[in-house]
């Protein structure tokens, strides 16, 4: 029979965490959806901890500074808090503070990829041979 009233010991909702691997941390705060992409993202090397390349048992704290590229994009974040779960965005966002200039950065390539996506020919549907050469011209400069 099972005591449902009693800690089993692999629960930490009575202790207060204040490390976590990395990998869990990116999960946690909603910059991929799966731990499995965290995981091969801090592999690849696209994630550094305190300007060195992290593996995926890295361990974050609270003030630890991170450095992630997700999707071609660059984050720099500081962690101001470890999360228990992967709950909802606003709890996710109160985690970390975003530095302002990666900030601007992001956007202005972001509006950069917008606009050189409305340069680009378009078709109805499948591109046609033509276009497709194009496109291939396009990619390769």
């Amino acid at each position: 029979m099972i005591d449902l009233g009693r800690n089993c010991g692999f629960c930490s909702m009575s202790k207060t965490v204040n490390t976590l691997r990395i990998d869990r941390w990116l999960y946690y705060c909603r910059f991929f959806k799966t731990r499995s992409r965290a995981t091969t993202a801090v592999t690849g090397g696209h994630v550094k901890l305190n300007g060195e390349r992290a593996v995926p048992g890295s361990r974050v704290q609270c003030g630890d500074r991170i450095d992630l590229v997700r999707e071609r994009l660059a984050y720099s974040l500081e962690v101001t808090a470890i999360p228990v779960r992967r709950g909802p965005a606003t709890e996710a966002r109160s985690c970390f503070v975003e530095d302002e200039a990666t900030i601007r950065d992001r956007e202005l390539k972001t509006a950069a990829l917008r606009q050189d996506r409305l340069m680009m020919p378009t078709t109805e549907g499948r591109p046609d041979k033509h276009t497709r050469r194009m496109l291939r011209d396009r990619n390769r400069h």
